[in-house]
């Protein structure tokens, strides 16, 4: 007996093979001195897309696929740390394409979205990355600033403080983070509150200044602006 149903969301959080990649690759970029790329980085990446296009009035679709592309969104960094974006989203279009689970004595299809629904995911994961990417449709638009604004002490992982090379100490200097988004103004609002002990104002727009950017013009694709305030002070 067999019979068909679409692949949600719900169903790639407990796909073995996205939690594979995704285990494997927080493992390898763990090798290499990078901060969390776990399941836990995904997940939040992936609520806060939906987040922002639910807060925006997108439609449940949009909003299912956002998520979809959110939690698969660095399954690349499996393969490889260079081009991972869009390792992943090669790596996703085949995971997307169908599955099969047995179940009692039935074999469930799990066929992909429609064709138009998986190459949006599979474009806004091969576009989330600030070195080759960009927005180009709320999906992607959504997916970026989630991932982007992801900045907190947790995703440092366990280590000596003296190890810690800019980007650590970057991440482990914020001890407060919040996404805001005014819907009347259209606004999306990161506030961050960083202790410049840790982590000088000069290295963090070393390294976080491009990504701020690329949320600008992510925000501009939702008809939003994007505006960031660190210590109570607005630098952008």
């Amino acid at each position: 007996k067999e019979r068909s149903r679409r692949m949600t969301y719900s169903e790639i959080r407990k796909n073995e093979e996205v939690l594979a990649f995704i285990k494997k690759g927080n493992a390898n970029l763990g090798a290499k001195g990078f901060t969390d790329h776990s399941e836990a980085h995904s997940g939040l990446v992936a609520e806060r897309a939906a987040e922002i296009l639910k807060k925006f009035g997108y439609p449940e679709k949009d909003i299912e696929l956002v998520k979809i592309a959110g939690f698969m969104h660095d399954i690349g960094n499996a393969v490889n740390r260079s081009h991972h974006a869009e390792y992943g989203a090669l790596l996703a279009n085949d995971i997307l394409k169908k599955t099969e689970l047995s179940l009692a004595n039935e074999i469930i299809k799990q066929y992909d979205l429609s064709i138009p629904d998986r190459i949006t995911i599979v474009s806004a994961i091969s576009n989330h990355d600030e070195s080759t990417g960009g927005a180009t449709d709320p999906i992607s638009a959504a997916l970026i600033i989630a991932d982007k604004t992801d900045v907190r002490r947790s995703r440092v992982r366990e280590k000596n403080k003296a190890t810690f090379d800019k980007h650590d100490r970057v991440n482990y200097a914020v001890t407060d983070t919040k996404l805001k988004i005014n819907v009347e103004k259209r606004v999306i609002s990161l506030n961050l509150q960083i202790d410049p002990k840790i982590c000088s104002m000069y290295e963090y727009f070393e390294i976080f200044l491009g990504r701020m950017m690329m949320c600008k013009r992510a925000a501009e694709v939702l008809e939003a602006s994007f505006k960031l305030t660190v210590n109570g002070s607005k630098v952008l």
